[in-house]
């Protein structure tokens, strides 16, 4: 059951990732990843919701490991912060770490706090 709660999380989370990157990227005219950084972001936030409420495991596998796992892309970041730096565009591939760090960390305790808020 939970590897199936897994899969439909992620059968969700990924096409998402995909036309939300997709939508963001468009309306950017620059070489900088806005639309993996929103992704990112975002699912650092659910991912902070889901571990600061008392949630099942059944929840956990469906909304954190297959819907946030799927969302996020760790190695999408770092293909493209490796383009940015081999393309010259060194301080933008800094930017994109710095940036994700500290919004995927801030959006996390944000998520978290939110959801201790709750109960």
């Amino acid at each position: 059951m939970t590897l199936l709660l897994i899969a439909v999380g992620a059968a969700i989370g990924a096409p998402l990732r995909y036309l939300t990157d997709r939508a963001i990227q468009a309306r950017h005219d620059s070489v900088f990843p806005w639309g993996t950084l929103t992704v990112n972001v975002a699912g650092c936030l659910v991912l902070g919701v889901v571990t600061g409420l008392p949630a099942t495991s059944a929840w956990t596998a469906l909304l954190g490991t297959g819907f946030c796992g799927a969302l996020t892309t760790y190695s999408t970041f770092s293909y493209e912060t490796l383009r940015l730096a081999q393309e010259g565009a060194r301080f933008y591939a800094v930017m994109n770490v710095v940036a994700s760090v500290v919004a995927g960390l801030g959006a996390a305790a944000v998520g978290f706090v939110f959801a201790q808020a709750l109960q």
